[in-house]
């Protein structure tokens, strides 16, 4: 008997979508001005991945100093494992897409992203490249589109 593949491309694998961010939440993080103000708002909301992907991508722009380059990284490396423990609680076991078209992912997704990027910043380049691969994992996707480690969003 011949081998025939199934037919299961990586689009058609089970999505997890993650509980949509509280819109209070989201208005903090946009109407924060400066980096305290928006830490402010993580301490609030620890399990906010978009208050810590936003607090990430700002510390990451705010100067080109390897304490702002660390800050970064372990902001983006708790906005991951939040996202991570928020994923297993909706049921993912590692096989399922988290897709960035689902704009409730996208706060854990940018957190992965910055992590790859300051892990590449600061010389850890096996853990850079273990995040692109896990960006193209959760969303086959995201080699695709013009989102790889894509640069962080402009206030």
């Amino acid at each position: 008997m011949e081998f025939q593949p199934i037919g299961l491309g990586s689009s058609e694998r089970p999505r997890v979508v993650l509980p949509v961010p509280d819109p209070g939440v989201s208005d903090r993080i946009g109407a924060a001005s400066t980096l305290n103000e928006l830490a402010r708002t993580v301490a609030a909301h620890p399990d906010s991945m978009d208050a810590w992907a936003a607090l990430g991508e700002r510390y990451e722009r705010s100067e080109a100093t390897l304490v702002a380059a660390v800050t970064a990284y372990a902001c983006f490396r708790v906005g991951y494992h939040r996202g991570l423990d928020a994923l297993r609680k909706k049921g993912w076991t590692g096989s399922q897409s988290v897709k960035w078209e689902d704009e409730p992912n996208r706060g854990f997704l940018r957190c992965v992203s910055g992590l790859a990027r300051m892990a590449a910043r600061l010389g850890e380049l096996p853990e850079a490249q273990r995040c692109a691969r896990f960006l193209t994992d959760l969303d086959p996707d995201w080699a695709l589109s013009s989102r790889e480690l894509p640069e962080p969003a402009a206030d």
